[in-house]
């Protein structure tokens, strides 16, 4: 299944929809119904759902407005070898940042450059949402938990990210976190088996990895977060990105206004999002 998340004009309300394609989407449930207990809605024949014409809706993230958004820093070893971790051992469990719900959107949404940076850096990546919850569990329960993955791409304000040993401020800018359509588990399958994941920017390719070269295993790294706290229906981890990011080039290449960057993956399809210049944010305010 491919799921996506709309509203009708003039509402507030977001739906759960089933994509149909040829612009089609047929409604599940609410957003708030739907994560209550998504593996009902998915049992469902959902025949008797509202059948929508996707050019009449805006698309939105299917996402819980108090969702965690959790994010793998440095979770292949090419990216972390072009980065912190270029001459010292991996540590032996993940870095882990947070992003909020309001830097999530969809695809062909403008990401604005921040005034203060001199461009946007790419990450193409993986999200996972978690769908039932999850509380002490082993890794392979962490595993069977994963309702199923969109195409994500981490944004990143890079002279924000580095101001501090913290990288929050950097990971949120406005519209950062483009989410493609959540695509089931079980159409995907494990990503230790190996998923290709690309960037291109304006058509040339920035990033080509896979998912087998990753460290932290999706799994282990659920399981090592449910430890600490609940994990709920809704919930994402970001499962980090390939090498090939623009501030470890030389010379150093980032997103500028005009731009177009695309994240493919196998399986979860190609997500687009158009760069734009600092002035939207106001404008888009108005």
């Amino acid at each position: 299944m491919k799921l996506i998340g709309v509203r009708t004009p003039g509402t507030d309300d977001t739906l759960i929809a089933l994509s149909e394609g040829d612009d089609k989407a047929r409604v599940l449930a609410t957003l708030q119904d739907f994560w209550a207990d998504p593996a009902r809605w998915l049992a469902v024949e959902p025949i008797d759902g509202q059948l929508l014409n996707t050019k009449d809706l805006q698309m939105v993230p299917p996402v819980l407005p108090d969702a965690r958004v959790i994010c793998i820093g440095l979770n292949y070893r090419a990216h972390a070898a072009e980065g912190s971790y270029k001459d010292q051992e991996l540590p032996p469990h993940p870095t882990l940042f947070a992003r909020w719900t309001q830097s999530l959107t969809v695809a062909g949404v403008p990401a604005p450059v921040p005034a203060n940076e001199d461009g946007l850096d790419w990450e193409g990546e993986i999200a996972a949402y978690i769908g039932r919850p999850l509380v002490d569990v082993d890794a392979e329960t962490a595993r069977q938990a994963v309702l199923g993955y969109s195409t994500f791409n981490d944004l990143t304000s890079r002279i924000a990210q580095k101001l501090t040993s913290q990288w929050i401020l950097g990971k949120n800018g406005d519209n950062s976190g483009p989410l493609g359509p959540l695509v089931t588990a079980d159409e995907v399958g494990d990503l230790r088996d190996g998923l290709r994941v690309q960037t291109r920017v304006n058509g040339t390719t920035v990033q080509d990895g896979n998912t087998k070269n990753m460290i932290y295993d999706l799994g282990e790294t659920l399981s090592l977060i449910s430890q600490t706290f609940t994990l709920r229906p809704g919930d994402i981890i970001c499962t980090g990105t390939p090498e090939g990011v623009g501030y470890a080039r030389n010379p150093q290449w980032l997103l500028q206004p005009g731009d177009v960057v695309e994240v493919e993956v196998d399986k979860l399809g190609v997500l687009t999002t158009p760069i734009v210049a600092n002035d939207y944010r106001l404008e888009a305010r108005k």
